[in-house]
This record gives structure tokens, sequence and C-alpha cells, in this order.
């Protein structure tokens, strides 16, 4: 016979399941097992091995010279001694995640998972364990492609990212800290986020929750398709804070389709600089709203420099496609092959047009031709000194013109975030070659209103807003 308590308890269970599926139905909340139990199959985890060159705890302690039978003898020989048979070899290990994409063994991952591994184990859900083979990465858009020898394997199906909306379902199969097969669901928090030293990848923002382990691993929406990578986390513990990074995967399916066909990956390149658009200066440029790519500097030679594009024009499109600000404009170029043309829509001088540009391939390196012209005596202007380029300046920073700030005090060029060093290139559009040339244009401003002033400081080239007080 059961108790009454033990009938009273049941009950209560039935009863919260029941309230629980109401709910489900109300509310619409996802159901996620049939998903994870269709592509749990084809998630892998992926571990690295790597043979590193271990230090040796006190590298510049030498054995002292001790009187024969000393008691410290024994101890600075158990101490020391080791560093007698030189550096020993540590075996250093990783963990992270991948997934399934071809029946006959490809597997992809993120770049960072294997990277500089010696030897690359993947485990599959039915336990075996495989060696795999890195067929190539790519280390901008952090995207790998492994292969194993095997057959008849269960494979992902792949969706797209272009049709995900904020505030989406997804769900996310990986083996954080090594515990295979985890599950984690959440929803997009945003879409083409840049994030820094990332140029090339306009990643996609979820509340997933992503640790450590979880790195290469597929993001699933509610379709049961793969539309991301999960790559990185936004932390400052380590752990998850509810701010996780996915590669869309129409990105990454593109790297590893270069990987299989050439074995490298190539992207499109127009050889300028770019900064954000603020608000003051989309008022210089007489713009209704900051938006777009403002280009700060035009490399020599570039496919930019061949073209139509100026300093100070602001790129809002590429062939139709919106270029909301400036982090969205590296990936769309990146993702044009060398030698097509693309059609720029461009703001210059208040004005709407277009400029086209044949897009030419991201070098390794690029060297510039500087010339030389003679100094000239420090000018105070808008509460700053400055001297035009030496000789020496000109090799240095690379630069053909421009005015250095050699010392500042409270003024209109100080207020707009000029510093000392910095060099003045120009001022609404126009080139500042001389004191002289700075003087004239700056009798010109209308006092009141924003101008732009393109600087170039170590870091790089910087469009600052000007006013001139009224």
């Amino acid at each position: 016979m059961l108790s009454n308590s033990f009938k009273q308890s049941m009950n209560m269970i039935l009863i919260s399941v029941v309230l629980l599926n109401i709910v489900n139905a109300e509310y619409g909340l996802p159901e996620f097992t049939g998903l994870v139990e269709s592509n749990s199959p084809a998630v892998v985890n992926i571990s690295t091995s790597k043979q590193m060159q271990a230090e040796t705890a006190h590298p510049n302690m030498q054995m002292p010279d001790l009187p024969p039978g000393s008691p410290l003898n024994e101890f600075f020989e158990k101490f020391l001694g080791e560093q007698k048979q030189g550096p020993e070899q540590r075996n250093a290990r990783s963990l992270g995640s991948g997934f399934i994409i071809s029946s006959d063994g490809y597997i992809v991952t993120n770049h960072h998972v294997v990277k500089g591994a010696d030897e690359i184990i993947v485990r599959l859900s039915d336990r075996r364990q495989l060696e795999a083979k890195l067929i190539g990465s790519d280390a901008s858009s952090d995207v790998a492609l492994l292969k194993v020898e095997a057959k008849k394997l269960p494979v992902v199906k792949l969706g797209s990212a272009v049709d995900l909306k904020v505030g989406q379902w997804v769900l996310a199969i990986g083996s954080p800290f090594g515990f295979d097969h985890s599950v984690t669901a959440g929803i997009v928090s945003a879409k083409g986020r840049s994030l820094p030293n990332e140029n090339y990848v306009p990643f996609i923002q979820t509340d997933v929750a992503i640790n450590p382990g979880n790195s290469g691993g597929p993001l699933f929406n509610l379709d049961g398709e793969v539309v991301g990578i999960n790559s990185q986390i936004y932390s400052r513990t380590g752990g998850f804070m509810g701010l996780s990074f996915a590669i869309p995967i129409e990105v990454a399916m593109e790297v590893i389709e270069q990987i299989k066909t050439t074995g490298s990956v190539s992207r499109g390149w127009l050889g300028i600089y770019i900064q954000e658009v603020t608000r003051e200066l989309a008022e210089s440029f007489g713009m209704e709203k900051p938006n777009g790519a403002l280009v700060a500097k035009i490399i020599p030679n570039s496919p930019a420099a061949k073209s139509a594009l100026r300093l100070s024009d602001v790129i809002t499109a590429v062939n139709g496609l919106e270029v909301a600000n400036s982090g969205a404009l590296p990936p769309i170029i990146g993702r044009v092959r060398a030698g097509e043309t693309v059609k720029l829509q461009i703001m210059r001088n208040g004005k709407s047009q277009v400029v086209k540009v044949k897009v030419g391939q991201l070098p390794t390196g690029a060297k510039q031709v500087v010339k030389v012209e003679k100094a000239a005596e420090p000018n105070l202007i808008l509460g700053a000194k400055v001297l035009p380029l030496t000789d020496k300046d000109k090799a240095s920073t690379r630069l053909e013109f421009g005015l250095k700030v050699m010392a500042l005090s409270d003024g209109a060029l100080k207020s707009a975030g000029v510093k000392v060093g910095d060099v003045i290139q120009m001022l609404n559009g126009e080139k500042v070659d001389a004191i002289k040339r700075l003087n004239s244009l700056v009798k010109d401003l209308e006092k009141g209103r924003f101008s732009s002033l393109l600087v170039q400081r170590q870091q790089g080239p910087q469009f600052l807003a000007l006013k001139i007080p009224e």
C-alpha cells in the first residue's frame, strides 16, 4: 500500500508536468529533445596535444661551491639537480568541439582549437577515437577543416545565418570543460557584430552558455540546421557571462570551400583605412545620420588609389548591400573575389554617388613610397604649435605631407581631441600641406558648426570633429 504522502507527491508532480505543458503550448516555448537526439551523433569532441619545451624553475641558479661533506650539498643537489639534464619536454593539451559535414569524414572546427597541434584526436558519439588530419585552417576567420578516415558518418544539416532574426531561439552542442555533448540554449542577441582584431567575421551574438571546450561546436536553429560555429565569449572572469559569439555558417563554408579546392584562403582588398562616423562627423559631412565607413587613408598603389575613391568619402553600401557602420565593410569586401569590380555607394560633400573599384587580393604586406620636403618654423594655430614634416618624419610615418602638432594649449584643436605628435593632413576634405594653407582653411570655417579634421597618429589615421566657438 502506498502512503498518502507519497500519493500526494506523485499527484503534485503530475500536476506540475501538466502545467508545464500548458505553459509551453500557451507561450510557444521550444522543445529541444528531438533536435538534440537527431544532431548529437554528428557533433564531436576534439582533443589536441603539442610538445613544448618546459622551462626550469630556476634557470639562472648554479650549484654553490661548498666544502666536501657539507650538509647543504644534498639539499642543493636535490633542488638544482634537474637542471643538469637540460630542458625537458612537456605535453600541452587542449579541448574543443567540432561537427561532421560529410559522411566520409570532413569535420569543421575553430582554427584556435587545432593551432600548432602535433596530434589531433576526434572522439565520436559512439566512443570511437580517430586521429584527424588538418586539411587547412584560416586564422582571420578562425575556421579549420579536419579529415578522419571513416565512412558512413552522421552529418549535420547546414542552414543560413542570413535568415536568423534577433530574438530567435538557438541551441549549442559541444564539450565545455570536456563534458561531451553538453546542450545549452538561448536566443540571438544581435547580428553582424564586429569584434576587436576580428575584421572579416560579422559575428552572431547570442546568450547561449558557451565555455572553454565549446569552441568549434555547432549553433543550431530550431529546424535542426547549423547556422554558426561557436567561437568566442566575452568574459572578465574566464567563464560565461551572457555574451557568446558564433561565426555565420555562410562565412565558414566559403572559407572551407577555398581550403578544400586551393589549400589557402584569399580575400578581397580595397587598400583603405576606415573609421566610424560619429554624430559630429556626420554633421560635418552634411549627412542626415551617422552611418557607413569613413575613408581615413588610401594606401598608394592599392585598388582604391587606382579608382575615384577619395579621402573623407563615406561608404554606405557595396553592390547594394548596406554598410551600417565601419565594422560591416571588411567582411563584405573580404568575401569579394580578387579581380571583381564592386559598386561603392558613397557620400561626398553631402551628396550620394557611386564609385567603381576593381577589388584586389589582400596582401601579406605593402611598402609605401615617401617623398621629402624642407621643414619650417613652428606656428600657433587654434591653440597648437605645428611644424611641417621633416625628411625624417616622412620616412618614419610614410606620409607625404601634413603638419605635425608640437605643442597644445586650450583651444579648438585640443577640444576636438588632437594630441601632441598628431599629423594634421586634411581639413574639410582639403589637403593641409603647409602652415599657410591651414591658416587659410581655418579662416573659412563657419563658427558653431562641426568640420572634419583628418589626423595621422601612431595607431593610424583618424577623423576628428572640429568646431570653432561662436
